[in-house]
């Protein structure tokens, strides 16, 4: 890089020196209210498009219902969680679920090569409860403060307004954290058949907590009854030749027939600590919870059973937000949730408006009607019930209006203590193990989708990035890199040659955490369970 690149600064000129990283207690501790440079960059990122959503755009939805099994796996549901969703067998909790693909736009292609938006919204006795996921059980970064970048590299370019290989592949080889996900998302995998033969995942990681405060650190995972089926990118672009909206179609049709959708309901769990057995952080969402360690136990059933009477109405105008949880299910200190939780809220108040949240679709079910002090703004057109006293819109009062809910039994109180400042995620495996895990364990015609895909967009690329991305790809597999480098026309020893990134890990330096040798990397490649096909 050129030392004559101006700094970079924040809307009030400050100069920013760290632009990677959060304000965090200790390096695994939550995030600050006072992070003044990422408040201002993602509340700015999130009003970057009206009316039509930065991301998530394109989208299809649907209306059903959860059905619990009152069991993690073979155990009671109350050893893990007080939430009632899950406690309450047989009960029926009515759900919209939005599908949506991340970057295009409205009217977009829905056989563009993407991660798709897997969002639910439970409406429970407790309110409502959003979890706000993609089909694949990883992203791309794991820090929030980044994700306008992303974005930003992902979209198209400013100037010509066309989506770029060299500006996705140049974010992708200053970031190593994402090659987990471009293995996924460049294999067939990146493009589901549709939206119903397609998992679903939180991405994030999340808490479950007891009656006692007990908390388990938890993955969400939806695992359809159809079964899952993806496209290679020539199926892809004979579809997309007939029909821009074909899984908008689908959907709709077998849900008209009474064919509905239905997925189970799994979650990961793992106790609440830091694990320094493992080889990774379970709170980075670019690493998977290996399967065979932490196996998916189901808890119910999803099931999509009716289609929306208005489409915009229902799923342009649902609005989702990480930060939506019941008492039961609580945050952990993921920092891209953590992020997310500000970002989402905040660009619904901006997009659909403050009384969003009035509107049927997002409104809580009658059983858990809102009822706040919160008044008045662009488009209110209800008052919340506040009581029987109508003129206290304040707390408390000894005249009537409303009182506090009572406390749990035992309440979860979680212990931080550490140096505030930026981190980068330090005690992790190294970015290159699950990514080349993952190209091994794909079946020869995924493989083959891969690296043709990754190869072609290359050719698109300046060299540094083509360079760059094969010296990361020869440290995921040997032959994911040589095999790329060849239908790319690049020289594999001169990529080989390149010193580390500035400031990252060399491949195999963990900083805090164990190495591995190559030996041990396929080793565990072979150990990992494959995904359903």
């Amino acid at each position: 890089m050129s030392d004559q690149q101006p700094t970079l600064t924040n809307r009030q000129g400050h100069p920013i020196s760290d632009n990677q990283s959060l304000r965090t207690v200790g390096e695994r501790g939550p995030a600050t209210l006072e992070n003044y440079q990422f408040i201002e960059k993602i509340t700015h990122f999130d009003r970057e498009r009206i009316p039509e959503r930065v991301v998530h755009a394109r989208g299809a939805g649907a209306h059903g219902f959860f059905e619990p099994t009152g069991k993690v796996g073979d155990e009671p549901a109350s050893k893990y969680t007080r939430a009632k969703i899950f406690n309450q067998l047989g009960a029926q909790t009515p759900i919209f679920l939005r599908f949506s693909t991340v970057i295009g736009g409205k009217e977009s292609p829905e056989t563009k090569r993407d991660p798709r938006g897997f969002a639910i919204k439970f409406k429970t006795v407790d309110g409502n409860w959003d979890l706000v996921g993609n089909n694949l059980k990883v992203f791309f970064i794991r820090d929030a403060v980044k994700f306008p970048d992303m974005v930003h590299a992902f979209k198209p370019d400013p100037v010509s307004n066309r989506e770029e290989a060299w500006r996705f592949y140049d974010f992708i080889a200053n970031h190593p954290e994402s090659l987990h996900m471009v293995t996924w998302v460049k294999s067939p995998w990146g493009i589901p058949a549709n939206y119903r033969e397609m998992e679903g995942s939180g991405v994030n990681t999340y808490k479950l907590v007891n009656d006692q405060g007990v908390a388990h650190l938890c993955k969400f995972h939806f695992q359809p009854k159809q079964g899952v089926r993806n496209l290679t990118s020539e199926q892809a672009a004979e579809i997309q030749a007939k029909d821009y909206g074909h899984a908008t179609r689908d959907l709709y049709d077998a849900i008209d027939r009474g064919d509905y959708p239905e997925w189970d309901m799994c979650v990961q769990l793992m106790t609440d600590d830091a694990h320094p057995e493992l080889d990774f952080d379970p709170l980075d969402p670019t690493k998977r919870w290996p399967e065979d360690q932490f196996p998916l136990l189901k808890v119910g059933r999803i099931v999509l059973n009716r289609n929306p009477d208005n489409f915009f109405a229902e799923v342009e105008q649902s609005a989702f937000g990480t930060g939506v949880l019941v008492d039961g299910v609580d945050f952990s200190d993921d920092k891209l949730l953590q992020g997310r939780t500000l970002s989402y809220s905040d660009t619904q108040r901006y997009r659909v408006g403050p009384n969003y949240l009035q509107l049927p679709v997002n409104a809580p079910a009658d059983n858990a009607r809102a009822r706040t002090n919160q008044r008045d703004g662009q488009m209110a057109f209800s008052v919340d019930d506040s009581g029987a006293n109508k003129h206290i819109n304040y707390e408390p009062s000894m005249l009537g209006g409303l009182k506090e809910a009572p406390r749990p039994r035992q309440d979860y109180h979680q212990w931080v203590e550490g140096h505030l400042g930026r981190y980068q995620t330090t005690r992790t495996m190294d970015d290159y193990k699950q990514a080349g895990e993952r190209y091994r364990s794909f079946e020869d015609w995924e493989r083959n989708d891969l690296v043709n895909n990754v190869g072609n967009d290359l050719k698109a690329c300046p060299e540094p990035i083509q360079l760059r991305m094969v010296w990361h790809l020869l440290h995921c597999d040997e032959d994911y890199g040589r095999r790329v480098a060849q239908i790319a026309g690049i020289d594999v020893s001169k990529a080989r040659d390149l010193p580390p990134l500035p400031g990252k890990p060399a491949p195999g330096q963990n900083r805090g955490g164990p190495t591995y040798t190559s030996g041990q990397r396929e080793e565990a490649g072979k150990q990992e369970t494959a995904p359903a096909k």
